[in-house]
């Protein structure tokens, strides 16, 4: 069974394709902006006029654009090779990526990633089970100094919430799709439905009046 994974919710842009379990081909560039015009390209190019069986996609929370061309795609292959679409979420990967640089931990993993308007995303990981310790939470720059107080922290924005509280170990962490396999069965199977995480960036003209 071949499995497409999707992942363009940040600044990455990061596409993989297993065979089973074992990784076929593998994609992956903090690219920043342009996701829309690279993803579909680089798919074709790797599935070389193949398809696959099933296809995972990173619903957030990040970037809106990035989180919607992601969705977007998914789901139009999904349509067309009539295969299954599902999700799953952006911190818990990266919360599973930290579990397999540092190794299994008592210590809680602590996941920042950059949001919007000036916040951050974040939420904390059991380091054994990857089961969340708390919901994720969307909170201004200079609040969370103040919030969050592991020593360790990793994720787009790790460094600078380290740098803001003067203190701490920063790794930066971007989601890549070739680390789907280490997310437990509990963070995979998701609706392939956005997770914006916070209020979207653009309002009705009413409720902006």
């Amino acid at each position: 069974m071949r499995t497409l994974v999707i992942d363009c919710a940040t600044q990455a842009l990061s596409i993989a394709l297993f065979d089973g379990d074992v990784l076929a081909a593998h994609s992956h560039q903090i690219l920043g902006r342009g996701h829309a015009e690279a993803l579909v390209p680089r798919i074709e190019e790797m599935l070389a006029g193949g398809r696959a069986d099933a296809i995972a996609v990173d619903v957030g929370p990040g970037s809106f654009t990035g989180i919607r061309v992601g969705i977007a795609a998914a789901r139009a292959l999904g349509f067309a090779w009539g295969v299954p679409v599902t999700g799953y979420a952006c911190l818990p990967l990266c919360a599973a990526m930290a579990r397999r640089d540092a190794g299994p931990s008592d210590e809680p993993i602590a996941i920042v990633m950059i949001g919007g308007h000036g916040e951050l995303f974040w939420q904390r990981f059991d380091g054994r089970t990857l089961d969340p310790l708390a919901p994720l939470e969307s909170t201004p720059v200079a609040d969370l100094p103040g919030t969050l107080q592991d020593a360790r922290v990793y994720g787009s924005a790790a460094r600078a919430l380290v740098e803001a509280r003067g203190w701490g170990e920063a790794f930066d962490t971007f989601p890549d799709a070739a680390a789907y396999p280490l997310l437990p069965d509990a963070h995979r199977g998701l609706a392939p439905t956005a997770i914006y995480g916070r209020d979207a960036d653009a309002k009705p003209m009413a409720a902006a009046q």
